[in-house]
């Protein structure tokens, strides 16, 4: 197990760049730099606790060992389109394509941040794999890219791990939701307490497994069924 003084830092709670963050967001849900501000802002500790959980267990101790990332195989877009119908890699492929998305977008977002240089290599690894699952997580819980749908996933994320900055979105959601809303919410946060840990979930193994399948592995159930609510910044789909 690598040894390292980040794993017992005491990291403390940017209040003040939380803040201008959230109000950032308010203005412009689509800015996803802007998120990833929020969430080292109020990390404290809780990527931290993540990563020694994920380290922790077989498939995250395997991948570490493996040296291997995520980023590889959902770079492979040909790899993907040819993957067998219904597949997680094969829908993965087709989200991306609709919603005229890569994973290149989230690492350009999350560069804008600087990271904690005290991170060892594994713990980079690790978050590197939380930022390049994301749309995994759209696919495999049926929940969309528009606003419901990642305020949806991000309440099933912190249902399953908790963290302090992903509660802020959360929370500044609730101020303003409508009743439909709110009930997303829930029914989000009770999903994410029943479903198995996505973080440690083998994604290069499930990826050309049938879907239904996958979901059924994980405990997600059957995916919701909701109006979804695009940002008029959003591009407009085909």
């Amino acid at each position: 197990m690598q040894k390292s003084s980040w794993t017992r830092k005491r990291e403390a709670l940017r209040f003040g760049d939380a803040w201008r963050a959230l109000m950032a967001l308010r203005q412009d849900p689509d800015d996803t730099g802007v998120v990833f501000e929020l969430i080292r802002a109020l990390s404290g500790g809780c990527g931290r606790r993540a990563f020694l959980r994920f380290q922790a267990t077989p498939t995250g101790q395997q991948i570490l060992d493996e040296k291997r990332d995520l980023i590889d195989s959902l770079s492979d877009r040909a790899e993907l389109a040819r993957m067998p119908e219904g597949s997680l890699g094969r829908r993965y492929f087709e989200f991306t394509e609709k919603e005229q998305i890569g994973p290149g977008g989230l690492i350009e977002a999350s560069e804008q941040t600087p990271v904690d240089p005290d991170v060892p290599e594994d713990g980079r690894r690790f978050f590197e794999r939380l930022r390049e699952m994301h749309d995994l997580e759209h696919v495999v819980t049926g929940y969309g890219r528009d606003l419901r749908g990642e305020v949806s996933v991000l309440t099933f994320d912190v249902a399953q791990q908790w963290h302090h900055g992903i509660a802020a979105i959360v929370a500044l959601v609730l101020v303003e939701a409508t009743n439909v809303e709110r009930r997303m919410i829930r029914a989000a946060w009770r999903r994410g307490r029943k479903a198995r840990w996505l973080y440690a979930a083998d994604w290069e193994t499930l990826l050309a497994r049938p879907l239904d399948e996958v979901r059924e592995e994980l405990g997600l159930g059957l995916p919701p069924r909701y109006e979804p609510l695009r940002s008029e910044g959003a591009p407009t789909l085909a």
